[in-house]
């Protein structure tokens, strides 16, 4: 039996939830340097919960600046199975209104200046991206939001943007011409790597602006969009409460094998692969090492 560890990775760090008890800090280091904060840990009944402030705490980081690979490995490492992102985004909807939760199931990655791998020359994968989003918990975050009544979508494709710039107005229309539904930040290289560590993933894209392609909304504003969090804090808490609450004790199996990503990925020869690469690889090749 493999125990399901929930992560919880989002701008606030620990979320005041209904029910949180055993409350710890711990520093972790990677190999692949620092994560953005402390982690910390509790429970929810007997759902264990680790989280981390994406930005660190007091909001220091940009989303370029935030080093993705160290948070992922530092969840990895302490044992996480599951991983639940918590993000604002703008919508380019005009019924993906502010306050609203997005149940996102695919990506497009606008970024480019960002680590989005752990693998590279010296050890080679390829992990499938054509599904980043783990079904069955998207499904769990879904009944929670039920159980809780709190608005939600569920479906929908991400624009992950540089930042830490808004988007010019021809950027917003032409993603909003493309057919996307909603745009953020941190949701990439977020995903890819949690792939290639085998961590079933799901992200709750909140929904704070309209971006600036609505023409009674045109101007996206620091203060707009905090106030829009600060409303949303309350939904995310509870939703997050009642998904833990209701977790299964065993981790399930991924139907789409997010948690078995790496068994057809690797690519380079076995002889042929950097030995400081695989050391700094470490628990992301745990398991495949241990077959």
């Amino acid at each position: 039996m493999v125990q399901s560890i929930v992560g919880v990775i989002g701008g606030s760090g620990v979320y005041h939830l209904p029910g949180l008890a055993d409350l710890r800090e711990e520093l972790v280091s990677t190999p692949w340097g620092e994560p953005s904060d402390a982690l910390r840990f509790g429970k929810i009944g007997a759902t264990e919960v680790v989280f981390l402030a994406r930005h660190g705490r007091g909001h220091r980081l940009s989303p370029s600046g935030i080093n993705y690979r160290a948070n992922i490995y530092a969840l990895k490492e302490v044992g996480v199975t599951d991983l639940v992102s918590v993000s604002a985004c703008g919508s380019f909807k005009e019924e993906l209104n502010p306050g609203l939760f997005v149940l996102v199931d695919q990506f497009v990655d606008r970024t480019f200046g960002r680590q989005s791998s752990f693998f590279g020359n010296g050890c080679v994968a390829h992990v499938s991206m054509a599904h980043p989003v783990a079904p069955l918990l998207q499904a769990r975050i879904a009944d929670a939001a039920e159980a809780e009544s709190i608005a939600y979508v569920k479906g929908g494709t991400y624009v992950a943007m540089e930042g830490p710039q808004f988007s010019s107005l021809t950027e917003s229309r032409a993603y909003q011409a493309a057919g996307f539904d909603v745009i953020g930040m941190t949701a990439m290289p977020e995903a890819k790597l949690a792939r290639e560590a085998e961590i079933a993933y799901a992200t709750i894209a909140m929904v704070t602006d309209y971006d600036c392609w609505h023409p009674e909304h045109d101007h996206v504003d620091v203060a707009s969009i905090i106030a829009t969090l600060q409303a949303n804090t309350g939904r995310a808490e509870r939703l997050l409460a009642r998904l833990l609450q209701d977790f299964p004790a065993e981790h399930e199996a991924c139907l789409i094998g997010s948690d078995r990503a790496l068994d057809a990925a690797l690519i380079t020869a076995p002889e042929a692969r950097d030995p400081a690469l695989l050391k700094k690889l470490g628990v992301i090749l745990k398991r495949v090492n241990a077959q």
